[in-house]
């Protein structure tokens, strides 16, 4: 590991580890660091394949680094995660029925955005909460979000970072509410709820970008909804368009990655982007 104030660059790319970072420390930090590791160690909560220094970085930085409550975070999500079953999903969840869904509730990762970030777009007004739920179930739902977090973590980000030549920890996420009404909104609350949840309390700091797009003029009420679901760190990283947003989505994904239905030129072969799962972590596609 670099040590505490060095800053490294990765490659030839003159990239630079934002602050807090693996490589981008103050003494401070990499004392919390260590003392946070040491005490997991010492306690016996220490699991080596899923706490490695990046990932106790992410739950220090959800805490401003208190390493007390860095440290109540991640042993309350360890619990979550036995209590879930999140390893005997990583082993057996199929969802079988993810083209059905796709057709009332697309949610789907299309390649990345101009940092190497995975793309994950949302598309929350199309979403028909009646024929969903004859399909597959609130319960599937999550199980699905949650192996899509594992396969984030093992797989996406560990290719983007091998394509772009430098760390990628977050995603870029785009929320598409064309379309959306607020009764639909209010039958999906529950699931939205418990989604934002996991995201920000289990999975902490992988968002590096959230554009909600397309927003409704009765957004604001939706809005103050799910405000207080999410904490004060997470508020600050999202921005709200309306209809205009093309241009900062292209700005930020590029053309050739945006889907074409967003402003872009992409129009994957097959099934469409929403099935493709593009992406350097497959090449396939």
């Amino acid at each position: 590991m670099a040590e505490a104030t060095n800053t490294t660059n990765a490659g030839n790319t003159g990239w630079t580890p934002p602050p807090g970072r693996l490589g981008n420390l103050t003494p401070e930090q990499q004392q919390a660091l260590d003392q946070f590791k040491k005490e997991l160690q010492d306690e016996g909560h220490f699991v080596p394949e899923r706490m490695d220094d990046a990932t106790l970085l992410r739950f220090l930085r959800a805490r401003k680094f208190d390493v007390a409550k860095a440290k109540l975070m991640l042993l309350n999500c360890e619990q979550w995660r036995k209590e879930f079953g999140v390893d005997e999903l990583i082993k057996n969840f199929d969802f079988k029925e993810k083209e059905l869904v796709n057709a009332y509730y697309p949610q789907y990762y299309h390649k990345t955005d101009v940092d190497g970030r995975p793309v994950y777009i949302e598309q929350l007004g199309k979403i028909d909460v009646k024929a969903l739920y004859k399909i597959t179930t609130q319960e599937r739902l999550l199980q699905r979000l949650v192996l899509e977090y594992e396969k984030f973590l093992s797989a996406r980000l560990p290719a983007c970072s091998k394509s772009i030549g430098h760390p990628v920890e977050t995603s870029c996420t785009i929320m598409d509410l064309s379309g959306v009404s607020m009764k639909a909104f209010y039958d999906v609350s529950d699931y939205v709820r418990a989604a934002a949840s996991i995201g920000q309390d289990r999975y902490p700091e992988t968002m590096g970008k959230f554009y909600i797009i397309n927003a409704p003029w009765a957004f604001t009420a939706v809005w103050a909804l799910i405000k207080p679901w999410l904490d004060e760190v997470t508020v600050k990283k999202i921005n709200i368009l309306g209809s205009g947003y093309q241009k900062e989505l292209i700005k930020q994904i590029g053309e050739d990655n945006l889907p074409k239905e967003f402003g872009g030129k992409c129009q994957c072969a097959g099934y469409g982007c929403t099935l493709s799962d593009a992406g350097p972590w497959n090449p396939s596609a």
